[in-house]
């Protein structure tokens, strides 16, 4: 797998100060996507482990909230098979510390039944390790710059670990829109 960025310090991407890793590779290729140099595979650098050992030192600090997935497309089977190795390594080093994780596919759809997203090996337990999931693809028609963590409407801010206790889909807290001070910005 390659990635394209990491953001030591990344504010916008989840809550609080994250560490956010942009894998390379999708195959939505959203319009308007504000990232389109990582639909490619082989864009970007080898993630390799030096790199990851680089991130999991970058965590260890207490004013760091958490790990940010996304891309790219985190949730490609062929990065999948990278990242659940990583991310089980993280929440072992770090089990208070939050893993959130951008995809482009359902949660409910895509990810928790046979798909071009989901491995019966692999998906499942890679979705234990995710605290907070934003899925969907970007829409650019239903963009709305009031939503938080989310660029369209369409999209889900979820509770993973209650949404698998649970059996249906379970919204976080943090699915609401921002203040009324960014209404009128559009």
């Amino acid at each position: 797998m390659n990635y394209g960025n990491i953001k030591y310090y990344d504010i916008a991407n989840g809550e609080g100060v994250r560490v956010s890793l942009f894998v390379s590779g999708c195959t939505h290729h959203c319009q308007q996507c504000f990232n389109p140099e990582t639909w490619d595979f082989n864009y970007g650098k080898p993630f390799t482990r030096e790199v990851e050992d680089k991130i999991i030192e970058a965590l260890k600090p207490g004013y760091v909230n958490g790990l940010t997935l996304l891309g790219g497309e985190p949730m490609e089977v062929v990065n999948q098979q990278v990242l659940l190795p990583f991310v089980k390594r993280v929440k072992e080093l770090y089990p208070n510390k939050t893993i959130w994780c951008y995809t482009g596919y359902l949660l409910d759809e895509e990810l928790q039944k046979p798909s071009r997203a989901y491995n019966k090996d692999i998906t499942p337990e890679f979705l234990k390790y995710i605290d907070i999931l934003v899925d969907g693809e970007f829409k650019y028609q239903l963009k709305d710059i009031t939503l938080r963590f989310k660029g369209s409407s369409n999209q889900r801010v979820i509770d993973v670990p209650a949404t698998l206790k649970s059996g249906h889909i379970v919204l976080s807290h943090l699915n609401e829109k921002r203040s009324k001070d960014f209404k009128n910005l559009d």
